[in-house]
């Protein structure tokens, strides 16, 4: 059993697994496509990937603006939540990823990657934070309740 969480791009979606345990989240691949509207190969890969890794929960990233508002991409993200449920028959929360691009990018500094290979990481991170902090809440909201 595993969560999987989603960083859905115009070209890109950035995919990371929890372990079975539930306690860490591990950035996993991205998948990427020529056009943004064309989904059906991302979809069957995000099936492969549930089916092998046992996955039980999709968490996707909800791009807010600053001021909490929602734009286009939110828009196009709510879209992709329901195609992912229609195809998954998996529940998909979505999760708030306000600055997770950037903290990505800041960790991807620290860690050394030039700025031109950082493209190549980034989605993938995202993916891994939104996971991380949706796993945290799932956590502090047990401890609450103990």
């Amino acid at each position: 059993m595993r969560i999987m969480g989603l960083d859905f791009g115009s070209k890109t979606v950035g995919v990371a697994l929890s372990d079975p345990l539930l306690i860490t989240a591990q950035g996993f691949e991205i998948i990427r496509r020529k056009e943004e509207n064309k989904l059906r190969q991302t979809l069957a890969r995000i099936e492969e990937i549930i089916q092998e890794y046992d996955v039980t929960e999709i968490v996707l990233g909800l791009p807010k603006n600053m001021n909490d508002s929602e734009g286009t991409r939110a828009e196009l993200s709510r879209e992709f939540k329901e195609k992912l449920e229609r195809r998954t028959g998996l529940p998909v929360t979505m999760w708030d990823e306000r600055l997770t691009t950037v903290e990505a990018d800041n960790i991807m500094m620290e860690a050394g990657i030039r700025r031109e290979n950082r493209k190549e990481y980034v989605d993938m991170i995202a993916a891994q934070l939104i996971l991380e902090g949706y796993m945290e809440y799932g956590r502090n909201k047990k401890s609450e309740n103990v």
